[in-house]
């Protein structure tokens, strides 16, 4: 299964969202969530999910301080991809997975 089709199985995030303005002390980090397949106290951070090489990002649900709605992302078939900005709390530890050719 190629990883974005794996991405696209994954439940949509339900993060709750808060209703103060953004922390100072957080970083935002923009993108599509999802749940996390396997760590319920996890979540992924899909960044561009409709370019060519979207970059994954996995956060502790914990680390999350503020979360923005953003305007969604259109496909060309006219639907929706939902946006947000996360605010992670300054010294969080975070996992990047970028996607690379194997040569």
């Amino acid at each position: 299964m190629n990883r974005i089709k794996y991405l696209e199985e994954l439940p949509v995030s339900s993060i709750t969202k808060y209703a103060k303005g953004h922390p100072n002390d957080g970083v935002p980090f923009t993108g599509h969530p999802r749940v996390h397949p396997s760590d319920k106290t996890n979540m992924i951070l899909v960044n561009d999910p409709l370019g060519s090489e979207p970059k994954v990002m996995e956060f502790k649900l914990d680390d999350i301080l503020f979360v923005e709605e953003i305007p969604a992302a259109v496909t060309e078939d006219g639907e929706g991809v939902p946006l947000v900005k996360l605010w992670i709390k300054k010294g969080a530890v975070g996992v990047r997975l970028e996607p690379f050719e194997v040569k």
